[in-house]
């Protein structure tokens, strides 16, 4: 039996499947379809419900009464944030392929108002590749994220409280002190090898279907993209763990893709 997950990871999980399998399929699905497959993955029927319940409170899935039965589908903002994440997790290198030098700098001043919200906005710029080496500066090797950040702002109601600036590092300190203190790499690299040591012997048994063993694959991959800020290469330790790891989720989801998708089917048909 797999072990019980709390809710706010129950949460999480349902996103994985949404993401994985319904936005894909591009219907609506069953709540039992959704129960019974986050029960393989460990989690009770209580939090499956109370996860839809919070999913779609959030505006994200939207329910349909077919009888006595309810099925669920994305909303259109459910399918924007599915869509964009899918991008980023499976698009996702764990350096960039070129760097041309310059930094994209944020000076953030969070108003008062916003003060409560401070989670959200360390949430979202790391997401987006920013790491903070100091209070108040955000920093991201990639400079042309400055529309991103931007967006990302604006959804906050904070373009006026922020400076940006993008160029090369100048004379002053070392671009390595800089990460070192913008980032935890150690802790970065450490997460790549738990999910090396969880998946490097994975395989999908008669105890654990192809479906559930891709959407664990999956829930697995999709925190690497808001752990690791993807530097480019020349801000990495030698032999970046991250390539190995990336190397293994595109192999082990491009193998199980077609298995994992008709078994979906069949599960919803």
């Amino acid at each position: 039996m797999p072990s019980r997950v709390p809710s706010g990871s129950a949460r999480s999980l349902l996103l994985t499947v949404l993401g994985e399998f319904v936005l894909p399929a591009g219907h609506p699905v069953w709540t039992a379809t959704l129960v019974d497959v986050l029960a393989g993955l460990g989690v009770e029927n209580t939090a499956a419900r109370q996860a839809l319940a919070r999913t779609a409170a959030d505006g994200w899935i939207a329910a349909e009464r077919v009888g006595r039965r309810t099925r669920w589908a994305l909303t259109a903002s459910g399918r924007r944030l599915l869509t964009d994440g899918a991008q980023r997790i499976y698009g996702f290198a764990p350096s960039a392929a070129s760097w041309d030098g310059r930094w994209l700098v944020l000076v953030v001043s969070v108003p008062e108002r916003l003060r409560p919200a401070r989670h959200v906005i360390r949430t979202r710029l790391a997401w987006a590749g920013f790491g903070s080496p100091v209070p108040g500066v955000w920093v991201c090797a990639h400079a042309g994220r400055e529309s991103e950040a931007k967006q990302i702002l604006a959804d906050l109601g904070m373009v006026e409280d922020v400076y940006s600036f993008v160029g090369p590092f100048a004379g002053l300190g070392s671009a390595t002190e800089l990460v070192h203190r913008a980032w935890d790499l150690e802790a970065v690299a450490g997460h790549y090898h738990t999910f090396l040591a969880d998946f490097a012997e994975a395989a999908p048994s008669a105890g654990t279907p192809t479906l559930l063993a891709q959407a664990r694959l999956v829930h697995a991959w999709r925190r690497m993209p808001f752990l690791d800020p993807q530097l480019p290469a020349e801000l990495l330790p030698p032999d970046w763990v991250g390539h190995a790891a990336a190397d293994l989720f595109r192999a082990l989801h491009h193998d199980w893709a077609t298995e994992a998708r008709a078994a979906w089917a069949r599960t919803t048909g």
